[in-house]
């Protein structure tokens, strides 16, 4: 049983993703303590992978960039394992099965129970599918964490009856990435989850500005945010975790204030 559930202890939770070595490990770890700092409750670190079919072009660039830096897996293993000597709160990451099955899921798992990586996200990972790592997952006490999309309808009540640590709601169809307006029916997608749940859900996929986060944190127990934090690495570099910390303080009170 991972720390995931606690990050949703304290109220609504706001939950920043960032990729790992966008543009550099030195960067993402200032990037990561900022957040925290701030007020992030958990949070989601990318490993970068060359075809990352979820994501819009905001966070491909991350990944691109990233790649092009040298980061692999086992620099972001041996990374994480020196943010956890003083960050604390839960952090899971957020990949590709590719990654998993190339490094191998075994020691994948056993090196996320290592460093304190509490869950994983796998966005290309059919819910049927999971079996595959589903069994290795749980011998190491590392979530699966399940997405639930606006598709999803005939199967939520499936997927929601098997989640772990938080189930992970796409707001609306295609990849991530900036919108100006989500118009998914989120609240019968939560109702659903809950009638067959008790773990928290939170709703990602397009969300950028305050007002966004409060409505979404509104219908469920929190908000994820990924492109509008890569657009800030993408502007600032280096310089970059001062403005991602305003930032995630400003989500934070949004989301917050949707109690």
């Amino acid at each position: 049983m991972s720390n995931i559930r606690s990050a949703f202890n304290n109220g609504k939770a706001f939950i920043p993703f960032i990729t790992c070595g966008d543009p550099d490990l030195e960067t993402t770890a200032k990037v990561v303590r900022a957040a925290a700092e701030n007020g992030a409750d958990l949070i989601e670190l990318g490993i970068p992978f060359s075809d990352p079919t979820a994501e819009g072009p905001v966070i491909q660039g991350a990944n691109i960039r990233a790649l092009k830096g040298g980061v692999t897996t086992d620099k972001i293993f041996d990374f994480v394992a020196k943010l956890r000597k003083d960050v604390k709160i839960p952090m899971v990451f957020m990949t590709y099965a590719n990654v998993v099955f190339s490094y191998d899921a075994e020691r994948f798992m056993a090196r996320c129970c290592e460093t304190g990586i509490g869950g994983i996200i796998l966005p290309d990972l059919p819910f049927e599918e999971k079996g595959e790592f589903s069994a290795v997952a749980k011998q190491y006490g590392i979530d699966l964490i399940s997405l639930i999309a606006p598709t999803s309808e005939d199967r939520i009540a499936m997927i929601a009856k098997e989640a772990e640590g938080f189930i992970y709601v796409v707001s609306s169809l295609g990849v991530t990435g900036v919108r100006s307006e989500i118009k998914t029916d989120l609240s019968h997608i939560v109702k659903l989850i809950r009638d067959n749940t008790s773990v928290p859900c939170a709703v990602g996929f397009g969300i950028s500005t305050p007002e966004q986060a409060k409505k979404m944190a509104a219908v469920s127990d929190g908000a994820i945010v990924g492109s509008a934090i890569i657009k800030l690495l993408e502007k600032y570099g280096r310089d970059a975790a001062p403005y991602v910390g305003e930032y995630v303080r400003s989500m934070k009170d949004a989301v917050s204030s949707a109690e």
